[in-house]
């Protein structure tokens, strides 16, 4: 009888694949929208919206849950769940939607990348010709070509590493403006101003969390990790380390805001804005850090943008993930060509960016109801059917979508007008 003797590294590794559908979820949420939702929120109402990023976080555990459990027990991803039950049509506007929701993040969050980089290179070096349509076809150029070739595994952990930078400089600044700032707790919390496109940053806030793209993404990364049903309580500590790194990284950032940019009365109208909010802690570095950080988060939640509208149709269709395809090709180019958008028209990427983060609210009361009655299908679900709890906290959960929809609904009317 032979014996397996894993080293150090190799139960590294293990630990690692473990939880891989959890660093995609962290990777993903915690990017460009979630830090330029956050630094708006702090520099303009402190911590009064964190309700916010708490509660999304919390529902969206529960969806997290149910939606690994449908994938795990049924053996079908969410999209082709849905095809099955609810038909067709439904299904096809559901994934238009969320494929609306892919453009205009890749849209926003290339208008905010190319004027943070544009603004380090003004102030850092004596280059005069680049602009933001080079800057942006320079980057989009990198991920087609990455995409092409098949190569981008480092590239996007070397993009990961530079946002985990980003990421430890907010959470130590956070500490900083806690201990220094010389405000009691209490301040952080101011009254709410009416207007000022409150709706639409609590919809930003909400949408960047409990992104319809993610979740629906989190079926596809649960059945590659080929889970099982002996694995669902693996399954709910992923999710529930996800929630919980999500929350206090994007806590420390809004937190950030506050003490560098709300006491002082700084508006944040403009991507370069948010770049003061590094400010106590990193110095005269702040800005190249938060430059860095920016563009790792930009281009690591971009690539798997490019992806995710074609496997969402592969998953409709029930056919291989084959990126190879013409048609899945054609897809990422053009959604990859979209984020030249701002850069060659114009426009403010910041209220952009938030705007796209706002529209994920609009898709979810629907997926969430699908949801709860999938799970409680017997022919589908067997013997795992949704408990009286989880149906509680899905119920919760669309209560909560219902309500954010409402906000959203009023905040861009609030900001058309």
């Amino acid at each position: 009888m032979s014996t397996t003797n894993f080293s150090f590294s190799d139960k590294l590794k293990v630990k690692l694949k473990d939880f891989g559908p959890a660093f995609f979820i962290i990777g993903y949420v915690v990017g460009t929208g979630s830090v330029t939702s956050m630094v708006i929120s702090g520099a303009k109402f402190g911590l009064s919206l964190s309700w916010a990023l708490l509660l999304s976080c919390f529902f969206t555990y529960f969806l997290l849950v149910a939606i690994s459990k449908l994938t795990i027990v049924s053996g079908d991803t969410l999209m082709l769940n849905f095809k099955k039950t609810f038909g067709k049509p439904i299904t096809i506007f559901i994934i238009t939607a969320l494929a609306v929701s892919i453009v205009s993040s890749c849209i926003g969050v290339m208008g905010v990348v190319a004027e943070v980089a544009m603004e380090w290179i003004s102030v850092k070096t004596s280059i005069s010709f680049l602009n933001g349509p080079i800057i942006s076809s320079f980057f989009i150029l990198i991920l087609i070509g990455l995409f092409w070739t098949g190569k981008h595994e480092n590239f996007i952990k070397a993009m990961s590493l530079m946002v985990g930078f980003m990421a430890l400089a907010f959470v130590i600044t956070s500490i900083m403006v806690l201990r220094e700032s010389g405000n009691s707790i209490i301040e952080f919390f101011p009254t709410l101003p009416k207007g000022d496109n409150t709706g639409l940053i609590i919809a930003g806030i909400v949408g960047t969390t409990m992104a319809g793209v993610c979740l629906a993404s989190r079926s596809i990364l649960v059945q590659e990790q080929g889970w099982g049903v002996k694995d669902l309580e693996k399954e709910n500590k992923d999710a529930l380390s996800s929630m919980i790194m999500t929350f206090l990284i994007s806590l420390a950032i809004m937190i950030s805001a506050t003490g560098t940019l709300y006491f002082k009365g700084t508006p944040v109208n403009d991507a370069t804005d948010m770049m003061q909010a590094l400010g106590p802690w990193a110095g005269d570095f702040a800005l190249t850090l938060f430059t860095l950080g920016i563009i790792g988060a930009g281009l690591s939640s971009i690539f798997p943008n490019l992806l995710l509208f074609p496997w969402l149709i592969a998953d409709y269709a029930d056919s291989p993930r084959n990126m190879k395809r013409p048609l899945f090709k054609l897809i990422v180019i053009l959604v990859a060509l979209s984020g030249l958008i701002v850069p060659i028209l114009g426009g403010k990427p910041v209220w952009i960016l938030i705007a796209s983060q706002a529209l994920s609210p609009f898709v979810m009361p629907l997926i969430t109801l699908f949801l709860i009655i999938l799970l409680n299908k017997p022919e589908i679900m067997k013997t795992h059917k949704a408990s009286v709890w989880m149906n509680i906290a899905l119920g919760a959960t669309f209560i909560f979508n219902c309500f954010m929809l409402y906000v959203a609904l009023v905040g861009f009317m609030d900001f058309i007008q």
